[in-house]
């Protein structure tokens, strides 16, 4: 079978393989969607803490049962979302109902080989039934989960003023679904075409355009007080540290993103606000089933976030376009 591998940062690579053999309670997929994200992006660029080269990426999947397990409830053919974090079951984080966070946590893509390649063997407990959705919007699960979960985290409320900086694939999932809690929702980015898209598809109320006074005009938005809770999406440093001046008093930031630095802060400014920081990783099961209600709704208007569809046989030659300023990607996606 084929598949691509990032063998070394700025290099992706097609080849083939053996087909993989399903082991005891294992499925054999036919990854038919897969979506490019940051994740995947901080991989070429050769950024992202938890990896180690060469590495098949791909965590974002939707695909079709090609062999079943034996006495398995999966029958071929079945439409299915992958969940991409596999967790131990044993640890302190799984035993308090949080494999999200696991101790010992392995992610498709990362710390092992993913699904940019034809099949795909994994354990069926990992599988989600995606029946009556299209495989484009199967493959919009992962990262629309990781939004919802981040809401979730801060347990937002109705009426509370939200601030969303970046305005990437899971800023807008969290714009999205923090909106449909019921908040007043602001988003931040550098890009204003990704601003007016939030504003006018995903439920955001207001847009800001980063520049030198956006912190007076983040201020005059809530009345000087700034916001209950504020979620970074950036995936940069400075900005998450600038984030913590937009918090309002007794109110709380969520890191939605993940850098390879040291974030630092004024505790001064922290303790006075009784700030409370949280960090948000991955989605849970619950999260996915969410969101695939969601979708099966037809609240989420994924048309406007898919930018780019492209031949599985193209990524190698097409990524550093992808990742190019300018190249008006939102969500690519790949087509096996």
């Amino acid at each position: 079978m084929a598949r691509i591998s990032c063998i070394e940062p700025g290099k992706l690579v097609m080849d083939d393989c053996e087909m993989p053999v399903p082991g005891p309670g294992e499925a054999l997929v036919r990854i038919r969607r897969v979506g490019i994200c940051g994740t995947d992006y901080h991989i070429v660029r050769g950024t992202q803490p938890y990896l180690s080269y060469p590495r098949v990426m791909g965590h974002e999947l939707a695909g079709e049962i090609a062999v079943a397990a034996a006495g398995s409830r999966w029958r071929a053919g079945e439409p299915v979302c992958i969940m991409p974090y596999h967790n131990c079951g044993t640890c302190v984080a799984c035993r308090k109902g949080k494999p999200n966070c696991c101790t010992n946590i392995s992610v498709l893509g990362v710390h092992k080989d993913g699904g940019l390649a034809e099949y795909l063997a994994i354990e069926e407990a990992y599988l989600i039934a995606a029946d009556g959705l299209p495989l484009d919007q199967i493959a919009m699960v992962e990262f629309l989960s990781i939004g919802l979960h981040a809401v979730r985290r801060a347990n937002v409320g109705t009426g509370e003023k939200v601030l969303v900086v970046g305005a990437g694939p899971i800023g807008m999932a969290v714009a999205f679904f923090a909106a449909q809690d019921g908040a007043d929702v602001t988003v931040l980015d550098s890009n204003a075409a990704r601003v007016a898209l939030c504003v006018d598809k995903l439920g955001a109320r207001h847009g800001e355009i980063l520049g030198d006074d956006v912190a007076q005009r983040l201020s005059a938005l809530s009345d000087g007080e700034f916001f209950d809770a504020v979620f970074d999406a950036t995936g940069n440093a400075k900005a998450i540290e600038a984030g913590f001046a937009y918090v309002a008093h007794g109110g709380r930031y969520v890191l939605v993103s993940i850098v390879s630095a040291d974030i630092l802060f004024s505790d001064p400014e922290f303790h006075k606000r009784e700030m409370t920081l949280l960090g948000s990783r991955n989605a849970t099961h619950a999260d996915f089933a969410s969101v695939i209600d969601v979708l099966r709704s037809g609240k989420f208007p994924l048309d406007a976030v898919v930018s780019h569809n492209l031949p599985f046989a193209e990524l190698p030659d097409t990524i550093g376009q992808l990742m190019a300023p300018g190249s008006g990607v939102i969500k690519a996606l790949v087509v096996l």
